[in-house]
């Protein structure tokens, strides 16, 4: 077994345990798998902690209207009468009109916020320095541990519209924005070692034997 120590550009990001029969084809899914599936959970504890303060998204067509358009055009937010936190809210305005400003209450908070601390520490860079490897398994895991305390605050779920949701389901539309241009497309991603592409079709013992 080897421990490669996965890099973007100069910055460290993790390790990853594998061995040197390996196809470099294997290890580049294996590494953006992980990389991009550490993405998602960054971008789902950003969309929580906006969650904790303001609940769940407003419809598409009632984004961004001020309160007299809302009422002007007889606009309903359904989905947040059903969708309510356990132990009630309090409101707590948006300012930039995303989210219905049902603010979960403090129990439910903590709840939320302590499970995002706990994914990011699953996910962490610093690891590397820990000599710890990240698998997809704990990916998943901190996937998991977040739907479950959304589940919690949340037992009727989340709109469908609502981002977090989106992203539990796969059903995340990330194009415009800056989580797209963060994400690596596994038929474009290249390995480099010392210099030196590895080629797709090789094995990781012609370039670390």
């Amino acid at each position: 077994m080897v421990k490669l120590h996965i890099k973007k550009g100069d910055e460290s990001q993790f390790l990853l345990e594998t061995d040197l029969q390996q196809t470099v084809d294997d290890t580049i899914l294996a590494i953006t798998s992980i990389y991009n599936g550490r993405l998602k959970v960054s971008r789902i504890c950003m969309e929580i902690e906006e969650l904790i303060k303001h609940g769940t998204m407003l419809p598409p067509n009632m984004m961004g209207l001020t309160e007299e358009q809302v009422e002007e055009l007889k606009l309903v937010d359904e989905w947040g009468e059903k969708c309510v936190p356990s132990g009630g809210w309090t409101f707590e305005k948006d300012v930039i009109g995303r989210r219905n400003g049902h603010q979960p209450n403090e129990k439910m908070q903590h709840v939320l916020s302590k499970t995002v601390e706990e994914a990011k520490a699953m996910l962490s860079k610093k690891l590397v320095q820990a000599d710890i490897c990240l698998t997809m398994k704990t990916v998943q895991q901190a996937l998991d541990i977040l739907r479950g305390a959304v589940t919690i605050v949340y037992p009727m779920n989340l709109p469908p519209h609502d981002i977090i949701r989106e992203e539990f389901e796969n059903k995340e539309d990330l194009s415009g924005t800056q989580g797209a241009l963060e994400v690596v497309d596994v038929t474009l991603a290249q390995l480099w070692f010392s210099g030196k592409e590895m080629l797709r079709g090789k094995k990781l013992a012609d370039y670390l034997g």
